[in-house]
C-alpha cells in the first residue's frame, strides 16, 4: 500500500482473515487501505504512519487484544483519527457508554455488511475536503453527518 497518495486512507483490522480481505478488495478502489489480522502489528502500523490515517476500522472481539484496547491506544496517538467499530452483535448505547466512557467511537457497524454501505459510512464521516479526493464507485452525496448508531 502506498500512504502518500490522495486518497482518504483507512486501516482496517479483524482476527478473521474472510473479512479483511472481503473489506481491503472491496475498499481499495476508491480508497487507500491497509488490513490487518493481527492487533499488535496493526498497532504498530499506525504508529508509524498515523499522519496519513483518516479512519480505523476495527473489530470488537479479538484474541491478544480486543478492540478497545487497540483503540484507546489508536487515539492516544491521534486523537482525531475517525473510529469505526465492527461487531456481530448489537450493543445498546448505554451499556456502550458506562463500560466504555473513554472511548469514542464514530459508528458502529453490525456483521455482516455491504460494501456499499461501508463506503456511504465513510463518506458520511470524512470531512467534506476530502470528499473530492474519494473515486468511489458508488457516488455518493454526504448528507448531514450520521448521529452515533449501534445498530445498523
Amino acid at each position: 500500500m502506498q500512504i502518500s497518495d490522495n486518497r482518504i486512507t483507512i486501516l482496517i483490522l479483524d482476527d478473521d482473515p474472510d473479512i479483511v480481505t472481503t473489506l481491503e478488495q472491496g475498499l481499495r478502489r476508491g480508497f487507500c487501505v491497509s488490513a490487518f489480522t493481527d492487533p499488535r502489528l496493526a498497532l504498530e502500523h499506525f504508529e508509524s504512519n498515523y499522519r496519513a490515517y483518516d479512519l480505523v476500522i476495527s473489530d470488537i472481539r479479538m484474541p491478544q487484544m480486543n478492540g478497545f484496547e487497540f483503540i484507546k491506544k489508536v487515539k492516544e496517538v491521534k486523537p482525531t483519527v475517525k473510529v469505526f467499530f465492527m461487531t456481530a452483535f448489537e450493543i445498546p448505547d448505554i451499556e456502550f457508554s458506562n463500560l466504555f466512557p473513554s472511548v469514542i467511537v464514530d459508528e458502529f457497524i453490525q456483521k455482516p455488511v455491504s460494501i456499499a454501505k461501508v463506503e456511504r459510512l465513510i463518506l458520511a464521516h470524512i470531512p467534506k475536503k476530502v470528499h473530492d479526493k474519494v473515486k468511489s464507485r458508488h457516488v455518493v452525496k454526504p448528507s448531514k453527518p450520521y448521529a452515533i448508531t449501534r445498530s445498523l
